[in-house]
């Protein structure tokens, strides 16, 4: 056994670049659409299972008893890169246990806001925009109590010019704005799969001020792992700051 793991040993660098290599050529090979989403995501775990082999290989290494004949260099970088690919995904997709297998979240789970522009331009496979009603909304106050539109005292033009300026430092491409109908559509590509999500804002005037409703969409999967939310929050966020500071 002893040997075995020793001969195993000889190979951690081999292992863990090669881990490295499975994950890298999962991200961009479904990026660049020559991998389909069901190939990518086979190779993205055996990269991470890879790297997991790599990372138990490098800590029996690195026991006292033999680091002082073992060269650290040798096993702590390839250790790191283990990490990096072993550890990341899984924690990712750990932080989300327990949040709903939906991909349609929104500030207004009684009138959501409705897409026009992006209905034509999603393809045929995507998920549909059709919202899923009362069981959508449902899960979607359970998981994110807290989420809801931004009710700010600033006119609706000045609002809707500025949440263009804020999805475009968002790095979202805005595909239209709307001001009769106070609404901009937009898409924001995920880092790292590339995934392509679609979002509208919805600005109207209303008794306390204008009030800002956001819906964000994930064109592939069920569920989305809290990605639409942490977006819609991270978006409304910098509006609020921004409109504070605005002129009247």
């Amino acid at each position: 056994m002893g040997s075995a793991l020793g001969s195993l040993q000889k190979w951690i660098w081999l292992l863990a670049l090669g881990g490295f290599a499975l994950v890298v050529v999962a991200l961009l090979g479904y990026r660049t659409g020559v991998l389909p989403l069901g190939i990518a995501f086979l190779v993205l775990l055996g990269g991470v299972l890879l790297s997991w082999w790599v990372l138990l290989l490098s800590l029996a290494k690195l026991r006292p008893r033999e680091s002082r004949t073992a060269g650290w260099l040798r096993v702590v970088v390839p250790l790191g890169l283990a990490a990096g690919t072993g550890i990341g995904p899984v924690v990712h997709v750990f932080s989300a246990l327990g949040l709903p297998a939906i991909h349609d979240i929104t500030t207004d789970t009684v009138d959501p806001p409705r897409f026009a522009v992006l209905v034509t331009e999603r393809g045929a496979e995507a998920n549909s925009l059709e919202y899923g009603g009362a069981a959508v909304a449902a899960a979607q106050r359970t998981a994110y109590p807290a989420l809801g539109p931004l009710i700010v005292d600033r006119s609706p033009d000045k609002i809707l010019g500025f949440a263009r300026d804020t999805a475009e430092a968002m790095g979202w491409e805005v595909v239209a704005v709307d001001p009769e109908a106070g609404r901009l559509e937009a898409i924001d590509t995920t880092f790292w799969f590339g995934f392509r999500d679609d979002v509208v804002v919805r600005v109207r005037p209303g008794t306390d001020g204008v009030r800002v409703d956001v819906r964000s969409v994930s064109r592939v999967g069920v569920g989305d792992l809290g990605a639409n939310a942490a977006r819609i929050r991270h978006f409304l966020g910098l509006l609020a700051v921004e409109a504070l500071n605005m002129p009247e």
